[in-house]
């Protein structure tokens, strides 16, 4: 498939490209040219799918012809070794935890599946080096998930003073390795500023020609589609979920909501297509990973976009 940039003004380009380069060259981000719908035979199938099986069907056509077969499934395997269980809050109400990865933010799926890859779809032996801005749980994911992938070298930088111990724990922890090591390939660097003087460098990096000709780089932030793609996965696999229940249970619907941990759920309804998710965010990829499921045919009604008390929602 080919990827296209939403300023329109570079040539489109593989899956590989728009993974390893992550801005285009003219500053827009890539996203998939099409979105192939599932069939209703396809989504009818989905509760007898794995977690393993679902996120390759949806994940196939965005990589179609870039990975061998057998080597695809392993990546996918290894990222999502965890569950993502659909909790009943109340009859009509569920949550699905997306916080029982390794550093316990939903986080983890797309940048476990990111990093396997760009392992997998790495050539030469140039490191590649993989620029990402956090204040907080962005960073511990994507640490965690680099740590030990051959020709990385992972840089995140967060703002001194201004995250949690537990996540200062978790972005450091690699820190004290030797870059030659096997897997002293990730380093976190404190900043004095806030995030956005975090995010600021890093976007003065891709903005940089030069900078960009001499090292290779990408961003692991979702403006990269490698790590919001695979965000489609788990709203796939909570529907999966409400249409296994729904067998024992003739009357169950659906309205999905996703708490602060990326927990998904519903509140009473007659038809499937009138499952509502309710996504936390922040930069709007979790949404905009659902609206794609949509597009893509999941019978989703429609979405709310939750936001803390910042409120910066116009």
């Amino acid at each position: 498939m080919r990827f296209v940039t939403t300023h329109g003004e570079a040539p489109p380009g593989s899956f590989k490209t728009a993974v390893f380069e992550g801005l285009a060259p003219d500053g827009g981000l890539y996203v998939p040219e099409t979105i192939e719908p599932w069939s209703h035979a396809e989504l009818s199938r989905l509760p007898r799918r794995t977690l393993t099986e679902i996120a390759l069907r949806v994940l196939r056509p965005f990589t179609r012809g870039e990975l061998d077969a057998t080597v695809f499934e392993a990546v996918i395997a290894a990222a999502l070794d965890f569950e993502i269980p659909l909790v009943t809050v109340e009859p009509g109400i569920h949550a699905l935890e997306l916080f029982h990865g390794p550093t316990l933010a939903f986080k983890d799926v797309g940048a476990r599946v990111m990093a396997r890859l760009m392992a997998s779809l790495h050539e030469g032996d140039a490191p590649l080096t993989v620029l990402v801005a956090t204040s907080g749980d962005t960073g511990s994911a994507v640490a965690h998930a680099f740590h030990g992938v051959p020709y990385t070298r992972v840089m995140v930088l967060y703002p001194h003073g201004r995250i949690s111990p537990t996540q200062e724990a978790q972005l450091t922890m690699f820190n004290g390795e030797e870059p030659g090591m096997a897997c002293g390939n990730v380093r976190a660097y404190a900043v004095a500023g806030s995030f956005d003087d975090c995010h600021r460098l890093t976007r003065e990096a891709f903005r940089d020609p030069e900078l960009r000709r001499q090292v290779p780089m990408t961003s692991a932030n979702s403006v990269n589609v490698g790590r919001l793609l695979p965000q489609l996965i788990y709203y796939f696999h909570a529907i999966a979920q409400l249409m296994d229940r729904a067998r024992s249970s003739p009357t169950a619907g659906a309205i999905a909501e996703l708490t602060d941990q990326a927990s998904a759920a519903a509140a009473p309804a007659q038809t499937p297509d009138q499952v509502v998710f309710c996504t936390p965010s922040g930069n709007f990829g979790n949404l905009t990973a659902g609206l794609m499921a949509k597009r893509a045919g999941l019978p989703i009604a429609q979405f709310v976009a939750a936001t803390n008390v910042n409120d910066i929602v116009p």
